[in-house]
């Protein structure tokens, strides 16, 4: 499969064009991955555009690619989001980045009662470090749609987004299993998954989430990490909505 590198610039790229990578992109392409001249990428914006090209020069400032083809690949619909709290060490980062390799389409960071990292004024340092692991992320699995990362929940926010989506929260405690959930691919509304952090989500969050209409699910019999949970349930939405 070629390699593949997003730039602003396919955007408005079409078959003959020249498109230039510099700065990071370039040093990644060049120092990194080490294409050739005459060697076949593929080059994306991140929202939906899809080039096929050559390599005609190589270098660790600058690789230029002509366009040999060009594709517009529909936003998925409806769309997967994950509700990931905030969690210790790089876990929520974890959990990120096997997301957006998983399909999610985007992602929002909730600071949960329970969760053990805060960022408070740190915010926009975090929501910066997530949109980075997720921009990697989705070029390492060749997607044409980069994930949205927003800003960061707090539980009133996602007992608002039950009110027009359909929210699905992954509690271990749970009678009903995520396999058994109605699906229906037609149905526009987001299917949102929530991840409680390391200690779960507390009693007063799942009673109001529950309240609003949200769906309290779980995986199976066993519990897994806040790294690990969102990723298993989106292969699950996955194969239900017909995407694998």
């Amino acid at each position: 499969m070629a390699l593949h590198f997003v730039t602003d610039d396919a955007g408005t790229a079409q078959p003959g064009d020249v498109v230039v990578l510099t700065g990071s992109e370039a040093h990644h392409a060049a120092a990194v991955r080490r294409v050739r001249v005459e060697e076949a990428v593929t080059l994306g914006d991140g929202r939906g555009v899809w080039l096929d090209g050559t390599v005609s020069a190589a270098g660790p400032k600058q690789v230029e690619v002509v366009v040999t083809a060009r594709d517009e690949r529909p936003a998925p619909s409806p769309r997967f989001v994950l509700v990931q709290a905030l969690a210790k060490g790089d876990r929520d980062e974890l959990a990120v980045q096997a997301a957006t390799e998983l399909g999610v389409d985007a992602i929002v960071p909730w600071q949960a009662v329970r969760s053990v990292s805060r960022w408070d004024a740190k915010a926009e340092k975090g929501i910066a470090r997530w949109q980075t692991i997720v921009r990697e992320a989705a070029k390492q699995a060749h997607r044409a749609w980069i994930p949205e990362v927003g800003g960061v929940a707090r539980t009133a926010d996602l007992v608002s987004l039950a009110q027009t989506a359909l929210v699905l929260v992954l509690e271990p405690s749970a009678s009903a299993r995520l396999t058994a959930v109605a699906t229906d691919p037609s149905d526009g509304r987001d299917v949102v998954l929530v991840v409680g952090p390391e200690g779960g989500i507390a009693p007063d969050e799942l009673s109001a989430l529950a309240d609003a209409g949200a769906r309290l699910v779980r995986l199976g019999d066993t519990v897994l990490r806040t790294s690990t949970a969102g990723a298993a349930a989106l292969s699950v939405l996955s194969a239900a909505y017909g995407r694998w």
